[in-house]
């Protein structure tokens, strides 16, 4: 079983590849399908509510919401930076799908939404390790900036792995395996903080009408050095779903074209 075929495993594969027989993906970005295409062979698995992207590029392209002006530029970048080929034969799973590897050992799915729609998490037994997928605790925080990203969704799904006991922490980017659970749940904790430190700067600049272009151009996401041309797609997705969530508790209205606190 390969999760989550990375461009760290396409360059790993130009040594020797591994021997595959079943490929999971935890979702559908391209981070996580760069490698996809060595594995021609193999059955490809992913969420239902992911598979559209996988199924072709137009699929793809909306789970990121690219704007139709830069589709063409953004379609070059994935197809030659991260090799996006369509998989029509993917498979979709549930949640709470089980996956026997043989000798005692299985794969559960566990859904939880919010980066995607159909990002999930996978329960491997009986040694208890939890494949975190991109809830991957970085001070980052919870990257929910894409057209297929919800806030609200994101947050149910960070209380769900909360309650899960496991024995390992693994995640998909840069903080890797975590072998003690106090350790996990200090991570979850200031990785879940991230989201209510964006959402007190945010009410802190509306103090004033503000614009969302001058709320993006702001940024309450990335750092104001961060370059790369998605981030004010991205910062532009985050606002709005913190506005929409500030409107309807009546913190935050309009006042002409711009947002205010109230």
């Amino acid at each position: 079983m390969l999760v989550d075929p990375s461009l760290g495993v396409r360059v790993r594969g130009r040594r020797a590849l591994p021997s595959v027989d079943l490929v999971l993906l935890s979702h559908c970005h391209e981070d996580h399908t760069a490698a996809l295409p060595l594995f021609r062979d193999a059955p490809v698995y992913v969420h239902e509510e992911d598979l559209p992207g996988l199924l072709d590029f137009d699929g793809f392209l909306a789970i990121f919401g690219v704007e139709p002006e830069r589709r063409e530029e953004y379609g070059h970048f994935l197809k030659t930076t991260f090799f996006y080929e369509p998989r029509p034969d993917a498979v979709p799973f549930r949640d709470g799908d089980l996956f026997d590897l043989g000798g005692g050992v299985s794969v559960r799915v566990v859904h939880t939404p919010g980066h995607t729609r159909g990002h999930c998490a996978l329960l491997i037994e009986p040694d208890g390790v939890l494949f975190l997928g991109d809830i991957d605790l970085t001070g980052f925080g919870p990257y929910y900036g894409d057209a297929w990203s919800d806030l609200e969704a994101f947050e149910r799904s960070l209380e769900l792995v909360r309650e899960i006991e496991a024995t390992h922490y693994v995640t998909g980017h840069h903080i890797g395996l975590l072998d003690d659970r106090a350790a996990f749940l200090d991570r979850l904790d200031r990785y879940v903080a991230r989201i209510a430190d964006r959402e007190r700067r945010l009410l802190e600049y509306l103090g004033e009408p503000r614009t969302m272009d001058e709320i993006v151009a702001h940024r309450f996401v990335y750092r104001p050095h961060d370059q790369g041309a998605g981030i004010p797609k991205a910062e532009r997705h985050s606002a709005r779903l913190h506005l929409d969530r500030l409107q309807r508790a009546g913190q935050v209205g309009r006042e002409g074209s711009g947002f205010l606190r109230r």
